[in-house]
């Protein structure tokens, strides 16, 4: 009679053993990241569930913050993987010699615009973030604010102290709307709209979704954003609407890439076809209406009918290699009325 006991409690440490074994093989891949924070648990789920015996260790903050620390690393890498940064920053770590080379499975699905262009690429875009404008139909009616339709409505100086923007040397979202105006509009002319624009800004954020985020609590009345979090405030009810202005948006790709001489190389990989899969660019879809999968987005009403009159002229090379000079003539220029950065 007390046979069975013994072998069931051997089986059991048997069992437990095993469990206890691979929970110890589990690779853990540092996962640098700009996404927001309500993309990452989907994210992270829907990769672990193809890869039990990987898991990610998220280090997220905003893009530029997340460029400089990777740039500070550059000796030293402490990530393996960036997942959902600004392509633009990958172009310049890229430049630093700072990537590995390799062509996730499925590559040959991606619009080519979503791609490194050598045959071994070193970084493929996700998805893509369209410069938008958030606007409280509440409060701007309380101060007799209208509803902006351009860019170009913004330099009134009936905005003045009214608009929030994020700093573009900490915010992706802040570069791809300064990157934009100055391609779209010439460099003379952009820095002269900002000049005007500047004259309005209560503050900037360093944070790219802060703008809508402040507009929906009525602490500002016009927020200079990005698509996510604009058409997902307005859908929650919000008081808020989301405007594509007239005169196109600047716009940029989230991409991912792998860190050159990780020791983890092989779970990288994994996690590099992961982000290529259809599955990944249906989850990126919860948050963004342009992919890199042609045909799979499923594009909410909010948005214009045509993205692609909606997105302006734009080249990475150019936002790439001219960040650095950008980046410190706006601080120059407008870092004073920059909120404080949290320690």
């Amino acid at each position: 009679m007390k046979v069975i006991p013994l072998k069931l409690t051997g089986i059991s440490l048997f069992v437990g053993l095993i469990i206890s074994t691979q929970l110890q093989a589990a690779t853990e891949l540092t996962v640098y990241t700009a996404f927001e924070t309500e993309q990452l648990n989907g994210l992270k789920n829907g990769f672990e569930k193809k890869n039990p015996d990987i898991k990610i260790k998220w280090v997220r903050d905003s893009t530029g913050v997340i460029t400089a620390k990777l740039l500070a690393e550059k000796n030293n890498p402490k990530a393996d993987v960036i997942w959902g940064v600004a392509a633009t920053s990958l172009m310049v770590l890229d430049n630093q010699n700072m990537l590995a080379g390799y062509a996730p499975k499925g590559l040959e699905k991606l619009d080519s615009k979503f791609r490194d262009p050598r045959e071994i690429p070193h970084w493929i875009g996700l998805d893509a973030s369209l410069g938008t404008l958030c606007y409280n139909t509440i409060e701007g009616q309380k101060a007799n604010v209208p509803e902006p339709k351009s860019w170009s409505d913004l330099t009134n100086p009936v905005y003045k102290g009214k608009i929030v923007m994020p700093n573009p040397a900490s915010s992706g979202t802040g570069f791809l709307n300064v990157a934009g105006w100055l391609q779209s509009m010439g460099e003379q002319q952009g820095w002269g709209y900002m000049d005007k624009l500047h004259a309005n800004i209560e503050r900037y954020t360093h944070s790219g979704s802060a703008p809508c985020k402040l507009v929906a609590s009525g602490e500002a009345v016009v927020g200079i954003s990005f698509d996510f979090p604009s058409v997902k405030l307005q859908k929650s009810g919000a008081p808020v609407n989301v405007i594509f202005p007239s005169d196109g948006s600047g716009w940029d790709m989230e991409a991912a890439a792998i860190i050159k001489h990780t020791p983890n190389m092989a779970a990288a990989e994994k996690l590099l076809d992961f982000a290529a899969t259809e599955d990944a660019n249906r989850l990126y879809n919860q948050s963004f209406a342009v992919l890199a999968i042609p045909g799979i987005a499923k594009i909410p009403d909010i948005y214009p009918k045509d993205l692609s009159n909606q997105m302006n002229k734009n080249d990475f090379n150019w936002m790439a290699e001219n960040r650095d000079r950008i980046l410190t003539d706006w601080t120059k220029r407008y870092n004073e009325k920059s909120e404080a950065k949290n320690k």
